[in-house]
């Protein structure tokens, strides 16, 4: 890892190799925690009067009424390919016994006790983290309190944009010529220059999150904006091996402002 940082070290975005570095060589998973504090949810609300109506249709061995009921429920029960179709389509209940039964049989299999449990599961932690790296800047993390619009607009000063998706969109779209329809995580202004950034925190390869980098790195695409365009990424990408992830990112966009949360501080102030 180390001979292959030092023969890359001239030709590989600083920041990029800085976050390589760090992932494998500090305490990087403890010091992320700071900014994606996946902590589960407790377990979801069961409205009481909906759950009876489960347990009394699950007793009767009343199919229809059990799917029902237990379709309106935050967390179906089981994984099924069917069940996205019933739960836009409620009527499909009646046309399609056959499908009704087969599923139901796998929630009698389930029995009522671990249903509840099912049902009641906490959120999935990579649902959560969402919100986590605007928390961790409202924490003064980078230095500074981010402002809202007004502040931001009337001050030359370092600062960070605080505001919804939407506000920072539109700021993007009127002042610096940003040309998508996609919300930004990030837009700050340090020694006068703009940075906008997109964040993510891609917890493993495949999938949804491969779809998540790609999103990501869309930012590199775009063309004529009057800003520094960053990525401000964390997460597996940075273990080395055959994977697509860190392929790309040390092959295609090994120029490009890549970057660790951790690192983003430095970037920032010295710009």
């Amino acid at each position: 890892m180390v001979n292959f940082l030092y023969i890359c070290k001239k030709i590989m975005n600083h920041w990029l190799e800085l976050s390589i570095e760090y992932a494998n060589q500090r305490s990087y998973l403890d010091d992320l925690f700071k900014v994606y504090p996946t902590i589960p949810e407790g377990i979801r609300e069961i409205d009481q009067r909906l759950w009876d109506n489960i347990e009394s249709a699950f007793n009767k061995k009343d199919n229809k009424l059990l799917i029902k009921e237990t379709l309106k429920l935050p967390l179906f029960p089981i994984k099924d390919s069917y069940i996205a179709y019933l739960k836009r389509d409620p009527s499909a209940i009646e046309r399609n016994p056959k499908t009704v039964n087969r599923i139901c049989g796998r929630i009698y299999e389930i029995g009522l006790d671990n249903l509840y449990e099912r049902c009641s599961e906490p959120k999935e932690t990579n649902r959560q983290i969402g919100p986590m790296f605007k928390n961790w800047i409202n924490q003064k993390s980078l230095g500074i309190e981010p402002l809202n619009l007004e502040n931001f607009i009337s001050t030359k000063n370092d600062a960070i944009l605080k505001g919804s998706d939407q506000i920072l969109l539109q700021f993007a779209k009127d002042e610096l010529n940003y040309n998508h329809d996609k919300g930004l995580d990030f837009i700050g202004r340090f020694n006068n220059k703009y940075i906008i950034g997109e964040t993510k925190f891609l917890t493993d390869f495949g999938g949804h999150q491969n779809a998540q980098f790609n999103d990501a790195l869309n930012i590199f695409k775009l063309k004529n904006v009057k800003a520094i365009k960053v990525a401000i990424l964390d997460g597996v990408l940075y273990i080395p091996g055959n994977n697509k992830m860190y392929k790309e990112i040390t092959g295609k966009y090994k120029n490009h402002n890549i970057m660790s949360t951790l690192v983003l501080r430095e970037f920032l102030y010295q710009i």
